[in-house]
């Protein structure tokens, strides 16, 4: 039986360079973005919410939905250390670097691209399998969702895609048995401002 899986991105982060972007918290501007999804229409009406447990993810995952959240370690971002900064160019090629090379980590103390893939798919899988009968919403991370759009659609990561992500984005796939069709790509209305001054804030 065929289900949607809706993937969200996180909304508008607030980077600390003495901190791994694992904790960073949403920005104080990062509400005019969700209430911008949040009134799109493109959020299901109906289906089970799960988050990556990062502190953006969860209040993401709490600023979209009153109902309950099932929080999962599985769908945490690619781990990456913490500063120093990067600017937008460098940080790019970084991540560029870990998807067409995904058996080594881009820079020290990165995540390799085919254990993140693993990790996440295999959450996504999981969840996928604990409610059949339901749609999903799942909240999480660029890096992680562009591995996982790739992985189950059964193509190379889409790398124009993740350069056009927003904070917050959304996406639709479909999933059929081992099969998945993208069904509503990345693409939130809404305008969201960048972070001031150069580093690692966009993908993470």
């Amino acid at each position: 039986m065929a289900q949607t899986i809706h993937l969200v991105r996180h909304g508008r982060s607030a980077p600390e360079e003495s901190r791994p972007a694992e904790e960073w918290p949403l920005h104080p501007d990062a509400g005019a973005g969700l209430t911008a999804l949040l009134e799109s229409g493109r959020l299901p009406v109906r289906a089970r919410w799960f988050s990556s447990p990062e502190p953006k993810a969860r209040a993401t995952a709490r600023a979209l939905t009153d109902t309950s959240v099932g929080f999962v370690d599985g769908l945490r971002e690619m781990t990456r250390p913490a500063g120093p900064w990067l600017d937008a160019a460098a940080w790019s090629a970084l991540v560029r670097r870990c998807m067409t090379e995904p058996d080594v980590p881009a820079a020290p103390g990165w995540e390799a691209a085919v254990d993140t893939t693993e990790r996440v798919v295999g959450a996504v899988r999981r969840i996928v399998d604990s409610c059949p009968d339901d749609d999903v919403v799942l909240v999480g991370h660029g890096t992680a969702w562009t591995l996982v759009v790739a992985a189950l659609t059964r193509r190379p990561p889409d790398l124009q895609a993740w350069e056009r992500l927003r904070m917050p984005d959304h996406c639709v796939l479909r999933l059929d048995g081992e099969d998945a069709e993208i069904i509503a790509p990345w693409g939130v209305d809404e305008p969201v401002p960048t972070s001031p001054g150069p580093g690692p804030y966009r993908p993470s």
